[in-house]
């Protein structure tokens, strides 16, 4: 236990090497991030337009059952 730890100082070469892979690992990791995140968009995405078309349809239906009842009533 009386190893003596010497302290090297990192030479250029080394610290651009490090620098490159943080570097590449900084950039796949956020893009791992934006497709998951992307990904989870759509899938609420396409919920939400199927509920959207359900309300337009229903919409839909109680405008024409008015004006079915609007005539009906004008006559």
């Amino acid at each position: 236990m009386s190893d003596v730890i010497k302290s090297e100082a990192i030479s250029r070469r080394k610290a651009l090497a490090l620098l490159g892979l943080a570097t590449v690992l900084g950039v796949t990791a956020s893009s791992v991030v934006s497709v998951s995140e992307a990904e989870a968009q759509t899938v609420g995405m396409e919920r939400r337009q199927s509920r959207r078309g359900g309300r337009q349809e229903h919409r839909q239906g109680r405008r024409t059952g008015r004006h079915e009842r609007r005539e009906q009533r004008r006559q």
